[in-house]
């Protein structure tokens, strides 16, 4: 058996000691870095996926709506477009106002060729796209309000034969509601997912199609935007695996004789994309569960953390969201929190080396000093303190994490902005007047409906909640650009209003409010007229600055305002 000399016999073990707790403190370390990061990691993705669906959706609920309006079920096909004009410039802008961004273009194409389309610049400013003559071009006419005059012409320098169109084919081939498949529009070339139905004439016959675009420029773009890692990637493609949109790659390829041509995942030369894809491709032979699923697996020798999530509807809307990590971005600050314990380690077992040497030093000069030294090192008084820094490590780590998880904070019933929310941008826009970054006056409206008890009691509280999404959908299309609407509590919703110069307009918009909140509730049947006859809500407002100086103080002080408002409102009754 090997003998250790005294020094040895002093200075190896400590060495030994604290390589062992540094060591032992880098895995636990890195053993409870990564299951919390297996956590968040889960969570952030499902959201982010979830963040996604939620931006399709806001793309593709209305347009059945808008084709209803444009030709309400059951109208037969004009005769011929030039003799029905008035009436479809009327009936065009209307269904175009019902959802404005992103159904701002409705058209149709009859079977003789001949087409007539309305395309929304704006809340006033419109566009007619006509074409009496089924060889010739069509005519762009600009307008202003629905009912104003028509600029000179502008002819198309192609010319476009609805009956070839797709949309026109799929609506031509289908009995009711349905989506084209994804193509290059004739006139902007960019994707573009159109809705469709057929119109038929006085026998039953098809006469024409009626179509709403949606443009796929602003879900590309809302992809494009998401911030999750350095090295993330989400995307959205159809299940044949055409791209829709990306993060990182473009989805449409322009060819050399001036045309353009979807791309499919698979020509993609992004090979964290590709892999992703392939990965996702083995689930697509069969149902796939609507909610976000998750999952990991080994891409170029790293370990990738991916979520996806299938759409699809009865009327042909089949699309695949998918968000994919390299898990390394995940674990960053773990593995960095393991390379400082190392390095720690290393400097305290050169100092437990130094300071041993140094003790033996000291007490070779002194044998009875040696002695002292010798009962203290045996009383375990020459123990090295070890900074420990794995609780405060994984502490940042989590709470870091928890910061990315609660950045959508939205009310899962009506998509509003939820209490917190607004309180934050209330204190963010006070602060914005005090250090005079945007020093307009601004106010807040606090409003309550009126008898919402007795929509719950009478028809239970789901038609309670259809109430409240109604409510807020109706707040949220009536509010100006920069203004924000949230559900408060219960019935109560908050409005945060910009550019209130003074309390008249403070009060117009009130009566604005409350004229909305008393408009007959469409989610409540006749049926239920009376329930729907004693709706309505009371506002109450809070400007600033003036009448507080804090986000609490104005939501109470509008809170009073809206109550005073209610009583009055009852004696008056």
């Amino acid at each position: 058996m090997m003998r250790l000399s005294f020094r040895q016999s002093l200075t190896v073990p400590y060495v030994v000691l604290v390589l062992g707790v540094a060591a032992l403190i880098g895995w636990l370390s890195y053993r409870a870095g990564s299951q919390a990061v297996d956590t968040v990691a889960d969570h952030l993705l499902r959201e982010t996926v979830e963040r996604i669906s939620q931006a399709v959706d806001r793309h593709i609920v209305g347009s059945k709506a808008v084709l209803e309006a444009a030709f309400p079920p059951g109208m037969v096909a004009p005769e011929a477009i030039e003799t029905h004009f008035d009436e479809l410039r009327a009936r065009f802008w209307i269904a175009t106002s019902l959802y404005l961004d992103p159904n701002n273009y409705v058209y149709y194409g009859s079977r003789e060729g001949q087409f007539f389309g309305l395309w929304r610049h704006s809340l006033q400013e419109g566009e007619l796209r006509v074409k009496i003559d089924s060889a010739a071009p069509r005519s762009f006419y600009r307008f202003t309000g629905i009912q104003g005059p028509l600029s000179a012409p502008v002819v198309e320098s192609k010319v476009l034969d609805p009956r070839e169109r797709p949309w026109y084919k799929v609506g031509e081939t289908h009995p009711g509601y349905a989506w084209t498949p994804i193509y290059i529009d004739f006139s902007s070339n960019e994707l573009v997912a159109t809705s469709v139905r057929p119109v038929l004439d006085v026998q039953g016959s098809l006469a024409g199609v009626v179509a709403s675009d949606i443009s796929l420029r602003q879900l590309n773009d809302f992809v494009r935007t998401l911030k999750i890692s350095e090295h993330s990637l989400a995307f959205i493609m159809e299940v044949d695996g055409k791209l829709i949109a990306s993060s990182r790659t473009s989805n449409i390829k322009r060819l050399a004789d001036g045309t353009s041509q979807r791309l499919s995942v698979r020509e993609s030369e992004d090979a964290f994309q590709l892999a992703a894809f392939e990965r996702v491709r083995r689930d697509l032979n069969g149902s796939m569960i609507t909610p976000s699923q998750t999952l990991h697996f080994d891409a170029g020798g790293e370990t990738v953390e991916l979520a996806y999530s299938r759409l699809s509807d009865a009327v042909g809307l089949d699309w695949v969201i998918v968000v994919a990590m390299p898990r390394a971005d995940f674990m960053q600050g773990v593995t960095e929190n393991v390379r400082r314990t190392a390095i720690i380690g290393g400097v305290a077992a050169l100092l437990v080396v130094g300071i041993g040497l140094s003790i033996l030093s000291w007490v070779s000069r002194d044998l009875n000093k040696l002695a002292a030294a010798a009962r203290e090192v045996g009383q375990g008084r020459l123990d090295s303190p070890l900074p420990d820094h794995r609780n405060d490590e994984i502490g940042d780590l989590a709470n870091s994490f928890r910061q990315m998880q609660q950045r959508l904070r939205t009310d899962s019933l009506t998509e509003l902005v939820n209490r917190e929310g607004i309180l934050r941008s209330i204190n963010d826009r006070i602060h914005q007047h005090r250090r005079q970054t945007d020093d307009r006056p601004f106010a807040v409206f606090f409003m309550d409906l009126n008898n919402f008890k007795l929509v719950n009691d009478r028809l239970g509280h789901d038609a309670g909640d259809q109430v409240l999404i109604e409510i807020s959908k109706r707040l949220r299309g009536s509010i100006r650009s920069g203004d924000l609407v949230a559900r408060y509590a219960g019935d109560e919703f908050v409005l945060l209003a910009n550019d209130i110069p003074n309390a008249a307009i403070a009060e117009q918009m009130r009566s604005s409010l409350e004229r909305l909140l008393r408009e007959p509730m469409s989610s409540i049947t006749t049926a239920q007229h009376l329930v729907s006859s004693v709706l309505g809500g009371s506002v109450g407002v809070a400007c600033y600055p003036g009448d507080a100086e804090t986000a609490d103080e104005l939501i109470k002080r509008a809170d009073a305002d809206m109550y005073a408002r209610k009583e009055r409102s009852k004696a008056n009754f």
